[in-house]
């Protein structure tokens, strides 16, 4: 990416490398005065470097310093840009997906107002059956009829020259734009582009024009009224009144074309046509598709076929002229591609459209005929779409009776619209390099090649392209890195399918997938393995080698983990394996390429510290000496083979579908497989086993006091407890570890410990919790990590056996406490969340408390991510089948959808009171009673009401089926107490939320919200929210965060009914054990707010608890509990839980990067915010202190009144 910390000589054209986002925000940037913007995955990066551009005080093309606005969502930030509209300044906004139906009403607004501004959309699937945050055009159009022309990009050149091109049409016409390119396949791929010089761009904006948006703004020296009412006599005239600006946009956007086109060399058009003149076949198509049709084409007349591309650029307003005349007379069958799905409509949008453009050129004459023209669908949510696939497209239309309403890409077994494809079909350029790379999410590896194609893109003659295939999570997940290196510019919007050099940078990958499906013959092979030189041929599965003799790979191996802990780099394999790969491809001389990979370490790590640099430093210097090539026998001899993904025993869904999506084949499950609603079983994580820690921890059942800190504290559920008589370990494996249990009134019971070590991320959370020290070795306890090597494997066995014991009786269990809790069945297992998350124990603890009678509304984020994202599941179910029931809405709705459960719940447990009263001589007066009036609160009272609600099932089975009964049956589960839970993170409670969890609280209902706060939105890069702190750094807040957190706690407070606790696990497990049973028990609104740290703050995540103890003790979040219960007890209802501060707020901070960065780039500003919070702390604890020794509790007005920090 181009340093804009440096001069630039604004009149040079210049070759850069970057993605799609950063090629818009450059020209978005330069040529506004205002950025309102928010958060939302694909587009974050443009406001992000928006925010870094203005804290390093770069200047738009007026000498400016653009003014950068974070709202609380997407239509805050809408609602922001219109009113800077308003009031003249030249204002843009970056969004995507749901961001943009939030901002539709002020859309249809801006557009009335004939307002100038240009939205960029990196343009992404709406969430429907289920939320992908993949590319498609389903929100774009969704927004077709707000007024705003809509402007398309294909590449990422594109992009940087389309936003110029919407930023000048837009001045011109007084229409607002919509720029839209695909999100992820433009907008994250990194590609070699000529920048447009700001001299250049200064003379596609006009002066004058910006002017006259100045003078048609809000002002008091000329005022006028904008936005009446209007009735019905006038409204519909004035909407027609607009009608001839938009008529004169296709000549404008033509005109800024080609002004464009005559400065830089690219020329565009509004439709460009490629292909034969004579076309007989023609594909319409908008975004990065175009590029592979584009060259499918090329490839395809060239061999003698009639066929062409019309490209959209400007699809609205789509202008027939300009459409037509693009159009060649000699087409017969026209296939209009939408990368979009409108269920229930005759065809999707941009078919439509052509549909009724030619029919009406036919009907008044301006065409003599009328093809025949199809539509299809392709790409949803990011699909990979090909050559191949293109192509298949094509040959439909050579057929006599072409397929309408097709899909490609697919295999539609349902309704039969897929079209055959032809695999074999390829038209990749010898040329070019293609190397694809397999690795770990947050193992660096993704990292490494995004620095690789800038170095070799940046070598004169070398141009370059790389795209990242990798899921919603945030770490620990497969990534696959498609890189391409060339002599010409490459346009290649799609997956490599026959790679020159293929790395594999985790060997237990090779037992799960198949990593050589894409290598060409004779390619290079690159194993990161653990056995070293001579051992790692004979631990090869047998198909892998066999596919390195048949195919002839040239294959390399270098142990780059332990080259990496010995030069403390830890898990981070990438410069290692990245240094290979220079030395292995000589896409570069290999001196040349050693010095340039140091270059960017440095630019890269700096900020982290030199330790860090002169480590990656080392790794470089290392590498190539523990890297071997392997002499390939010319036959196989391994006796392993790669095993199932599942055991056959597996449930079939998981088996025919789980598996394959796990094992990177997803693309080949066909339509009949899926769920026709998005509804998928619990429990699947139980089966994927990632395998990913390096280190596992190991237990000495001797050492062992039995806490329950361990499993307390364990992110992914892979400690599990249990009790159970002696005399069961008659049958037990021999490696079986168990202790006498250390508790009295459990004669002859035995205590164990089981580790799930497939399932460990090996974040050493369990270590650092235990507190039991070894008397004869202070530096072991009772746990221990070790390398991992083959203890999976042995402890398979252990595992089964511990599965066999008993499950320990949820009511004859203290879990009051946290060693009682260890023997809770957690109901949430195995997520795939980052290691040593900092959320995830809050929301283990959950499902143990309530799990078999829980309800869960989890707002959209990290939670509904790892809660809820393919291929797995991990909310699962008990052995009697209950569970928690999840669902995820959308992120802005979450306290009102979490309500709708509430007053679901309610209602129909209304309903089958009545029906169970009005019943009750049928079925028993004393049962019926038992029943209405039945305590539930503790486990036993549960536990027993289930009995009853169970024999009241047997007495209506057994009954003559009326409408009452049926009815009854339906809703007799209501009958136990269901626990109703609002789950997300703070950018969803502080922010976007907020208003509907302040509504939610006010109600008055029996709802709990738990909010685990991050301080920053996690899930989309760790962007600012209202909970990040005063100085910290953030996304949105790269000079450090000016404005104090918002007291989330107190403003609950406030209203009196709302149980409300503030809670760090990792600093009084005990005090968030009781804050979550009391707030289940309080019969109204509950709100606990939950300390998570988070790898977006900088921290050593193994420290991650020892970080929120020492929050706690500098007094920066201190612990309380709100309960409204205690009213006229005689005892307050506020509890400050925490002592007073025992730690300066900076030994705290400063352990975090978030804070520490602050005083490396701005010391003088880092130390006076760091007073400020010191000084806030201070303030706002005797505050607390004052409000705890209220019996009343707080004054409503005071806790309003409070600060926070």
């Amino acid at each position: 990416m181009l340093d804009h910390s440096q001069n630039i000589d604004p009149n040079r054209p210049e070759q850069a490398i970057m993605d799609g986002n950063a090629a818009v925000a450059h020209v978005a940037y330069r040529v506004n005065e205002v950025c309102s913007i928010y958060p939302i995955t694909p587009s974050s990066p443009m406001a992000e470097l928006a925010d870094d551009w203005t804290a390093l005080g770069i200047k738009n093309i007026w000498g400016d310093v653009p003014v950068i606005q974070e709202m609380q969502s997407e239509g805050g930030a809408a609602g922001t840009v219109h009113g800077a509209l308003q009031a003249g300044a030249l204002t843009t906004t970056f969004t995507a997906s749901q961001g943009l139906m939030l901002m539709l009403p002020n859309m249809f607004k801006i557009a009335g107002e004939l307002t100038p501004t240009v939205f960029h959309v990196a343009a992404r699937s709406l969430a429907t059956h289920a939320l992908s945050i993949f590319g498609d055009h389903s929100d774009v159009m969704a927004a077709r009829s707000t007024g705003f022309a809509m402007l398309a990009s294909a590449s990422v050149q594109e992009t940087h020259d389309m936003a110029l091109i919407a930023h000048a049409a837009t001045l011109k016409s007084r229409i607002p734009f919509l720029h839209f390119f695909d999100g992820f396949r433009t907008s994250h791929e990194v590609n070699t582009l000529d920048l447009i010089p700001d001299a250049q761009i200064r003379m596609m904006i006009d002066d004058d024009l910006v002017r006259a948006h100045r003078k048609r703004a809000l002002s008091p020296e000329t005022p006028f009224i904008r936005g009446t009412a209007q009735n019905p006599d006038v409204f519909f005239q004035g909407r027609e009144a607009s009608n001839l600006f938009y008529a004169a946009v296709p000549d404008s956007v033509a005109d800024e074309m080609a002004k464009l086109g005559a400065m830089t060399g690219r020329p565009y058009k509004p439709f460009d046509y490629i292909g034969a003149p004579d076309a007989t076949r023609v594909v319409i198509a908008m975004g990065s598709g175009v590029d592979v049709i584009s060259a499918t084409v090329t490839d395809l007349v060239a061999k003698g076929e009639k066929i062409g591309l019309i490209a959209v650029r400007l699809y609205r307003p789509f202008s027939a002229g300009h459409f037509l005349s693009a159009l060649p007379q000699t087409v017969e069958k026209i296939a209009v591609l939408d990368r979009s799905k409108e269920s229930g409509a005759t065809g999707e949008p941009l078919y439509l459209d052509v549909i009724s453009t030619l029919m009406e050129a036919v009907a008044t004459g301006t065409r003599a005929t009328l093809p025949r023209v199809i539509g299809g669908r392709y790409g949803l949510s990011s699909k990979d779409f090909t050559p191949a696939q293109a192509k298949a497209v094509f040959d439909n239309l050579s057929k006599d009776a072409p397929k309408p309403n097709f899909t490609v890409g697919i295999h539609d077994d349902v309704t039969f619209t897929s079209l055959t494809v032809d695999p074999a079909y390829d038209i990749e350029k010898d040329t070019i390099v293609r190397a694809v790379f397999y690795g770990l999410g947050a193992d660096g590896t993704v990292g490494a090649n995004k620095n690789s194609v800038k170095i070799i893109a940046h070598e004169p003659g070398h141009f370059a392209q790389g795209y990242f295939v990798y899921d919603s999570h945030k770490s620990g997940a497969i990534t696959e890195s498609h890189l391409r290196f060339g002599p010409d510019p490459i346009a290649a919007p799609y997956l490599i399918a026959s790679a020159n050099f293929v790395a594999c940078h985790q060997f237990h990958f090779l037992m799960k997938m198949d990593v050589l499906k894409l290598a060409a013959p004779g390619a290079t092979f690159l194993l990161n393995s653990p056995y070293g030189a001579v051992a790692t041929w004979d631990r090869l599965p047998r198909s892998v080698q066999q596919t390195i003799i048949d195919k002839r790979l040239k294959f390399y191996v270098i142990d780059a983990s332990a080259a990496a802990r010995e030069v403390g780099l830890g898990a981070r394999t990438n410069t290692i394996l990245q240094t290979c790969f220079f030395a292995l491809s000589n896409v570069l001389p290999r001196d040349d390429a050693i010095a340039k990979i140091k270059a960017a370490i440095e630019k890269t790590y700096t900020k982290k510290g030199q330790h860090i640099v002169d480590m990656n430093f080392a790794a470089v210097d290392g590498a190539l000496a523990g890297l071997h090539e392997i002499a390939v026998p010319t036959s196989a001899t391994s006796p392993l083979e790669r095993p199932a993904l599942v055991p056959h025993d597996a449930p079939d869904f998981v088996r025919d579908v789980t598996a394959k999506m796990m094992e990177g084949i997803g693309d080949d499950i066909p339509v009949s497989a899926l769920p026709v609603d998005g509804t998928f079983p619990s429990g699947t994580a139980a089966w994927e086993k990632r395998n990913v820690a390096e280190d596992v921890p190991v237990w000495i059942a001797d050492e062992c006091i039995q806490c329950g800190q361990c499993s307390f504290v364990c992110p992914h559920s892979v400690i599990r407890a249990k009790y159970f008589d002696e005399e069961l370990l008659a049958n037990a494996p021999s490696g079986f570890k168990s202790a006498p249990i250390n508790t009295r009134g459990y004669p002859g019971a035995q205590f164990a410990l089981e580790f799930y070590l497939e399932d460990c991320t090996g974040c050493r959370l369990c270590v650092e919790a235990c507190p039991a020290v070894s008397e004869y070795d202070p530096s072991h306890k009772a746990i221990n990590m070790v390398i991992k090597g083959d203890l999976p494997e042995k402890e398979r066995e252990n595992i089964a056996f511990f599965e066999s014991l008993p499950v320990n009786d949820r009511s004859r269990v203290d879990f009051a406490n946290v060693r009682g809790v260890q023997f809770l069945e957690p109901l949430f297992e195995f997520p795939g969340a980052c290691a040593g998350c900092g959320e995830t124990p809050y929301v283990k603890l959950l499902s143990q408390l309530f799990g078999d009678r829980l309800m869960v509304a989890n707002a959209t984020g990290c939670s509904s991510i790892y809660g809820g994202n393919l291929p797995v599941t991990p909310w699962t179910k008990n052995a009697e089948g209950r569970g928690p029931a999840w669902a995820n809405s959308l992120f802005e709705d979450n306290a009102e959808f979490g309500l709708g459960f509430r007053l679901a719940v309610d209602k129909q447990t209304d309903v089958a009171r009545a029906l169970l009263a009005g019943m009750a001589p049928e079925l028993g007066q004393d049962l019926v009673d038992a029943i209405l009036t039945a305590p539930q609160v503790r486990e036993s009272e549960i536990r027993t009401q289930r009995e009853r609600v169970a024999a009241l099932r047997v007495k209506l089975l057994n009954r003559p089926k009326t409408s009452e009964v049926e009815h009854l049956l339906s809703l007799s589960d209501h009958l136990v107490k269901r626990a109703i839970w609002l789950v997300g993170g703070d950018g969803w409670a502080y922010d976007i939320g907020y208003g509907g969890l302040d509504h939610v609280l006010a109600s008055g209902r029996n709802v709990n919200i738990l909010v685990m706060d991050t301080e920053v939105y996690s899930n989309t890069g760790g962007q600012a929210s209202k909970a990040t702190p005063l100085g910290a750094i953030a996304k949105f807040a790269a000079a450090g965060k000016r404005t104090n957190r918002k007291d989330m706690a107190l403003q609950a407070i406030a209203y009196g009914n709302v149980y409300v606790a503030q809670v760090a696990l990792g600093a009084n497990p005990q005090h968030t054990l009781r804050a979550f049973r009391e707030a289940e028990a309080w019969d109204g609104p509950s709100i606990i707010l939950a300390y998570s740290h988070c790898i977006a703050h900088g921290i050593d995540m193994s420290k991650g608890m020892d970080q929120q103890a020492k929050a706690v003790k500098s007094g920066y979040w201190p612990l309380l509990r709100y309960d409204p219960a205690l009213h006229g007890s005689g005892e307050p209802p506020f509890r400050l839980d925490s002592p007073r501060p025992s730690l300066a707020f900076k030994d705290y901070a400063y352990g975090e990067l978030r804070y520490r960065a602050l005083t490396q780039s701005r010391p003088e500003e880092a130390a006076e915010l760091l007073a400020q919070a010191q000084q806030g702390i201070v303030e706002k604890y005797r505050t607390y202190e004052e409000f705890a020794e209220m019996e009343k509790g707080p004054d409503p007005s005071r806790v309003m009144g409070t600060g926070s920090f």
